[in-house]
């Protein structure tokens, strides 16, 4: 598996070898070793799955502290664009986001860090999306940041009036309005120190 740092080095993009031939295909979809060199030890304890049709967004999301969570994403069936936005007060990179189209057929992942909002935009007729979490979901802790935040300048890659959102994500506060993460708090290292 290859694992490519993004343009915010948290954030991890993952690129499994995939083998296929007329029978059908196989691929690694976690391996604990790769991310504990990577990362360092992460311990999922969820695992999620939505589906979606074309220009449904879900996100941006993420949980308040202490049930903030990590997120290893991927898409089972079909194309979606994800994103994930540095909410770390403090960081180089806050307000900044990184994307990343992750697809059925190269089988690639996203790694999106504590301190990270995270969402995603369906770009194929309809996607099966999964993803694991390292923390357990709380309603109570639940919040998010508005999708079309210009301040975040994200090319959502459909026009705006084909994008579908939820009626909580469509209420969801601005950049500025959101209390963010103590940048010292969810440094990686800190989070997932190496043994």
């Amino acid at each position: 598996m290859q694992v490519i740092v993004s343009t915010i080095p948290d954030v991890l993009f993952l690129e499994p070898k995939v083998f296929g031939d007329d029978r059908g295909y196989f691929f690694e979809s976690f391996r604990q070793d790769i991310f504990e060199e990577h990362v360092g030890r992460v311990s999922f304890v969820q695992d999620n799955e939505s589906k979606s049709s074309y220009g449904v967004l879900r996100g941006l999301h993420f949980q308040k502290p202490p049930f903030t969570q990590s997120k290893l994403v991927r898409v089972v069936q079909g194309r979606v664009l994800d994103v994930a936005v540095d909410l770390r007060v403090g960081s180089p990179w806050y307000g900044h986001h990184v994307s990343r189209v992750l697809d059925d057929e190269r089988k690639n992942m996203m790694w999106v860090p504590k301190g990270f909002a995270h969402g995603f935009l369906v770009l194929s007729p309809e996607a099966v999306f999964a993803y694991k979490c390292d923390n357990y979901y709380m309603p109570s802790h639940d919040a998010g940041l508005k999708w079309s935040d210009p301040t975040l300048g994200i090319a959502w890659q459909v026009p705006q009036e084909e994008i579908r959102v939820s009626e909580k994500d469509a209420q969801q506060p601005l950049l500025d309005e959101v209390e963010g993460f103590r940048y010292d708090d969810f440094r990686q290292e800190k989070l997932y120190p190496r043994l």
